[in-house]
């Protein structure tokens, strides 16, 4: 599903990554670990595209994300979805609106704006089921700016879930919440990957967060140094 094949990277004079070399099956659900500057985040990057690696390469379904560009790229990245950190919501809209907004890569302008103004059955549907996934049925009315942090962070997964993505990238999901809820997200994430048969990679700080992913690996200097199944594999 996704492959990086020696990949290292630079910005200026640093190097993040040197030489990572790593696939990740369908299905599969990858906990990556390490400490602040070990090339986490630069990796989650190349994962959808954001750049190119100064070199080697980054697949998605054997595509090399630097060879496609325009629709051929946006078609590949409908097929990702992306948590942030940070949940990316756009507050003043509803949290239907912030959902549905999940499906918006694979339909046109035109498209997108009516499912916001005037959503059909189909995507009340949809919206109804992502957010009962993640325990927020009730909240589909409500704007975002209205939800506690942790709730935000569950609709940006209700998000992911409306996309029917193929591949789930979470980056640091849990970072800004308590211990309780930092463990709530990861496994609303994790039962989502699970039901779908989609690949989850998850960039984490804490370990006590990897129980229930398939594989944990550990990055440090930009290199892995550690790569092991679980038992939940």
């Amino acid at each position: 599903m996704l492959a990086y094949r020696g990949v290292a990277h630079a910005y200026g004079a640093r190097r993040v990554l040197e030489g990572v070399t790593l696939a990740v099956q369908r299905g599969e659900r990858v906990a990556l670990l390490g400490p602040s500057g070990a090339g986490k985040t630069t990796l989650f990057r190349l994962a959808y595209g954001a750049f190119a690696p100064a070199s080697g390469a980054v697949l998605v379904d054997d595509i090399d994300l630097a060879s496609v560009r325009g629709r051929a790229l946006r078609a590949v990245r409908a097929r990702i979805a992306v948590v942030f950190q940070q949940h990316g919501l756009i507050d003043q809209l509803s949290v239907a609106a912030n959902v549905v907004a999940g499906t918006f890569g694979r339909r046109s302008t035109a498209g997108a704006v009516r499912a916001v103004i005037a959503p059909d059955a189909a995507d009340r549907t949809i919206v109804a089921t992502a957010l009962e996934h993640v325990g927020l049925a009730d909240r589909a009315r409500d704007r975002a700016f209205d939800l506690s942090g942790g709730q935000r962070q569950r609709v940006a997964i209700a998000r992911a879930i409306a996309q029917r993505a193929e591949l789930v990238l979470a980056d640091e999901p849990a970072a800004s919440l308590d211990p309780l809820l930092a463990r709530e997200i990861v496994d609303v994430l994790l039962a989502d990957a699970h039901a779908r048969n989609a690949a989850l990679v998850c960039t984490l700080h804490q370990p006590e967060l990897t129980r229930g992913f398939d594989r944990v690996i550990t990055l440090d200097g930009g290199r892995i140094v550690h790569d092991s199944r679980t038992a939940a594999a």
